[in-house]
C-alpha cells in the first residue's frame, strides 16, 4: 500500500484526488491546501487540512499547485526519507527546493471540473532522483493508469510546449470557430463530427498525412474570399497558420 499526502485545490488536484480515493493499493491519508474551503467535500473521505505543520506520514507527497508556487510550497516540506513530487509539466525537477528526496508525476491531460476524467487512459511521466524513486512512482503510476512513460525535464519542457499546440492553440481555435457561428446564427454543433473525425484520423495517419484545406490545395480564391470576411484579429491568426500550412507543404504564399 503506497501512502500518499497531495498538496492542492484546482482543477488536477481535484481529479487526482478522486482517483486516488478509488485506487486500489493506494491510501491517500491526507489531503492539504491553503483555503480549507475548496476540500471541506473530502473531510469524510480523508484527512484535510490547511497547516503544512499538520502533514501526516506518507510514501509520496505529490504537490498539484500552479507552476509558480511550486518552489515555495516545495520548500517547506524537508521531510526525510520521504519524496515529493511535482505533477507540472512545464517546471523541472530542480524546481523542487524540498531536502526530501525529489520527481514529477505529470499526468499529460487538459482537467476541467465539470468534466469527469478517466485516469486509467491518461500517459503519466515520470522523473526522479533515484533509480528506487523511479520504480516507487512507475508503481503508483500504474495503478492508476495504463500509460507510464520516464520523461526527462528536458524531454517534458519540449512535450508541454507540443501538448499546448495541440490542446490549447486548438481549443482557442475551436472558440474562434464558435464565434464566427454565433455571429451568423449557426449551431456550432454541426461542426462537432468534423472536429470529432479530425481527432480520430490522426490515430491512423500522422498530422503531415491528415491535413486538408485551402491552404494545403493552394486555393487561393478561397482564402481571399475567407479572409473578406473575418475580423481583424481573425484574419491576423488565419494568415499565420495559412503561411505556416504552405511552408509546410512547399507553398509559397
Amino acid at each position: 500500500m503506497i501512502k500518499v499526502v497531495l498538496l492542492g485545490g484546482g482543477n488536477l488536484a481535484f481529479h487526482l484526488t478522486n482517483c486516488l480515493l478509488a485506487a486500489k493499493n493506494i491510501e491517500l491519508v491526507q489531503v492539504y491546501n491553503r483555503s480549507i474551503n475548496k476540500i471541506e467535500y473530502l473531510k469524510s473521505k480523508t484527512l484535510i487540512t490547511s497547516n503544512l505543520l499538520d502533514l501526516i506520514e506518507a510514501d509520496i507527497y505529490i504537490i498539484a499547485v500552479s507552476d509558480d508556487a511550486i518552489s515555495d510550497l516545495s520548500s517547506k516540506l524537508n521531510f526525510k526519507n520521504k519524496l515529493v513530487v511535482h505533477t507540472s509539466g512545464a517546471a523541472s525537477l530542480k524546481v523542487l527546493k524540498s531536502k526530501s528526496q525529489q520527481g514529477v508525476f505529470y499526468p499529460l491531460q487538459t482537467f476541467s471540473k465539470d468534466k469527469k476524467i478517466n485516469f486509467s487512459n491518461i500517459p503519466i511521466c515520470i522523473e526522479a532522483d533515484s533509480e528506487s524513486n523511479l520504480i516507487l512512482l512507475e508503481k503508483l503510476a500504474k495503478t492508476i493508469s495504463k500509460n507510464c512513460y520516464n520523461i526527462n525535464s528536458e524531454q517534458r519542457k519540449h512535450l508541454h510546449v507540443a501538448a499546448v499546440f495541440v490542446n490549447n492553440f486548438v481549443n482557442h481555435l475551436y472558440h474562434i470557430g464558435n464565434q464566427i457561428c454565433d455571429k451568423n446564427n449557426i449551431p456550432f454543433e454541426i461542426l462537432l463530427p468534423i472536429i470529432k473525425e479530425t481527432a480520430v484520423k490522426i490515430e491512423s495517419l500522422s498530422p503531415f498525412e491528415a491535413q486538408t484545406g485551402p491552404a494545403k490545395r493552394n486555393d487561393l480564391k478561397t482564402i481571399k474570399n475567407h479572409k473578406s470576411i473575418l475580423n481583424k484579429h481573425q484574419k491576423e491568426i488565419y494568415t499565420l497558420l495559412t503561411k505556416s500550412i504552405y511552408a509546410t507543404y512547399g507553398k509559397k504564399l
